[in-house]
């Protein structure tokens, strides 16, 4: 059975294919969507059904990424709040 690479959507056939969380991917494919650095099989971390490099996904999805993300949310909150009522 041919199964499907879930960044190129093209089919990945047996000989070709990298298995890593429950998905076939392409060799090339198989790569950290921030830094494109090329991951083996199991040893990455995944958000959103793509796949990161370890140091990439702690820096974007990780406790401080996303306390930054709160941050900003916060700022951007009290910028729009201050602009309404003021």
């Amino acid at each position: 059975m041919v199964g499907y690479c879930p960044i190129c959507g093209k089919p990945v056939y047996f000989g070709e294919k990298k298995r890593s969380l429950g998905r076939d991917y392409h060799p090339l494919c198989l790569k950290c969507q921030n830094c494109k650095r090329q991951l083996t099989p199991g040893q990455h971390a995944e958000h959103e059904e793509k796949p990161y490099c370890s140091n990439c996904y702690m820096k974007k999805f990780g406790p401080r990424g996303a306390l930054e993300k709160t941050r900003s949310l916060h700022k951007l909150f009290m910028q729009c709040r201050n602009t309404i009522f003021t």
